[in-house]
């Protein structure tokens, strides 16, 4: 079992950025961090302040379902962006690419 302390704090360092570079309103908008390795990726979890926010605050969801995997709180509302392109949209994306124009 990993405890993902080093997505975590991809994560966290990426999510900062945002407020830094004025690409944000208040606690609206997130980075998620990608691990195709462990078929994970990290996302800001919903209305948390970007002051206030921890590396440990960071959310785990799977690639396959979209569960949560690891963290305290409820994920990102965006969530279902991240996860379907980088999870259950490769295989989507690749059955709608293989079909023929006839």
């Amino acid at each position: 079992m990993t405890d993902y302390q080093d997505i975590k704090a991809e994560c966290y360092e990426a999510n900062l950025l945002l407020p830094k570079y004025q690409l944000i309103d208040l606690t609206f908008g997130n980075v998620s961090v990608a691990d195709r390795e462990r078929g994970v990726f990290a996302i800001k979890p919903s209305g948390v302040d970007y002051a206030t926010l921890t590396p440990e605050d960071m959310v785990i969801v799977d690639f396959d379902e979209g569960k949560i995997v690891a963290g305290k709180m409820r994920p990102s509302s965006d969530t279902s962006c991240p996860w379907a392109i980088c999870g259950c949209g490769r295989s989507l994306l690749s059955q709608e690419y293989s079909v023929s124009n006839t």
